[in-house]
């Protein structure tokens, strides 16, 4: 991400200039609901962008009626009792006034935009505490009235997945987030004293509440390939250039779950972790691809059974994972000093494996479909 093509929508005016701050400064100084996409095929269109609107309009409903000060500026004392609209009345208002938003500060991007490059858009939904106090009943009309809407757009050049080069190397370092069925902007600031306990080389961080169950990545939903414990394949995995659930039939979507002795899991929303629009899309595709998909935490204690890792979120959109290191004993997590951790290794190597492949390309040929045209 280059810092010298940065834009800002923020009170009815777009802004491109040197004081436009990085977005995760931007975050940090503005409350509020949050999600982040980027155009795709050199600029041509915005991945999922409908997925997204749905996304941030539940985000915000959730911070309205659960921690309003998440979403307004003001402090608990002081909070209003409202009731919202009815959720379509409430997600068409929302959905609307960022889309207006985003049309407005779009097209200035798109004209400054370089060839090879992509556009990282965030949008920020926040509450004006100033108008809030002004309305007895929210309506339609009153839920434009007391929301404010920003848009962040950044210049982007997303990493080539698949390519050896390209893996991720993990880390545990943290239990999981309050709140994690919204995306907010204030975990942007929680998150900063886990860089502490960040080892060199490592490009994400994960959560756990007990160093077993890994949840997510602080900006990355987690995926395992995990192979099933009563089967009778171990040792006879094979790598992206054969398949893992029959060299003959992986070509006609795996065959049938049924007979995959692999499945890949990820920690549920109940346990606390984002619901990624990506995430979702990896569900999605397993399922209708016969690769057997489970929602569950995986285990670091069954490490064993993983085949493959991935991370997902809407920049980079699959990254598979070369390495995972969790401390040897979670205690040590809570001295806080990244001297204080020793570490356990999981490596992958550093090629995708085949089912992480076949998940990414499936999810780039959506892309194309349910791209929001520019």
């Amino acid at each position: 991400m280059t810092s010298s093509s940065r834009f800002l929508f923020s009170n009815g005016l777009v802004s491109h200039s040197s004081t436009t701050p990085p977005v995760t400064t931007f975050l940090e100084s503005h409350p509020g609901a949050y999600t982040t996409t980027r155009s795709h095929n050199n600029g041509s269109c915005l991945l999922f962008w409908d997925r997204h609107l749905n996304r941030l309009s539940n985000s915000a409903r959730i911070l309205f009626n659960s921690n309003p000060h998440l979403l307004f500026n003001f402090p608990n004392s002081t909070e209003k009792s409202l009731s919202l609209p009815p959720l379509p009345i409430w997600d068409s208002a929302v959905k609307a006034l960022v889309d207006d938003s985003a049309r407005k500060v779009l097209p200035v991007a798109l004209r400054e935009r370089k060839d090879g490059e992509e556009l990282a858009v965030t949008a920020l939904v926040s509450g004006d505490s100033q108008r809030l106090r002004k309305i007895e009943n929210l309506s339609g009309r009153s839920v434009v009235e007391v929301l404010d809407v920003c848009v962040h757009i950044a210049s982007y050049v997303p990493p080539v997945c698949g390519l050896r080069e390209n893996g991720a190397r993990l880390a545990v370092v943290g239990h999981g987030r309050d709140i994690a069925e919204a995306k907010y902007s204030d975990w942007v600031r929680l998150r900063k004293p886990l860089e502490n306990l960040r080892p060199p080389s490592v490009t994400e961080l994960l959560l756990s509440n007990d160093g077993d169950q890994i949840l997510e990545g602080c900006l990355t939903n987690f995926f395992v390939v995990c192979r099933k414990e009563n089967n009778e394949t171990k040792g006879k995995y094979f790598h992206n250039n054969e398949s893992a659930c029959d060299v003959e039939q992986e070509r006609s979507d795996f065959n049938t779950a049924a007979a995959c002795p692999f499945e890949v899991q990820t920690a549920p929303i109940s346990d606390g972790v984002l619901p990624g629009v990506i995430r979702q899309l990896v569900i999605e595709v397993c399922i209708s691809k016969g690769i057997p998909v489970r929602e569950v935490a995986p285990l670091w204690s069954r490490r064993e059974f993983w085949q493959e890792a991935f991370i997902t979120n809407s920049l980079r959109i699959l990254q598979h994972v070369e390495k995972i290191q969790v401390p040897s004993s979670w205690e040590s997590i809570e001295r806080k000093t990244l001297e204080a951790i020793s570490w356990e290794e999981k490596w992958f190597g550093e090629d995708p494996g085949m089912i992480t492949v076949a998940i990414q390309k499936e999810i780039m040929e959506r892309a194309s479909v349910e791209g929001y045209l520019l």
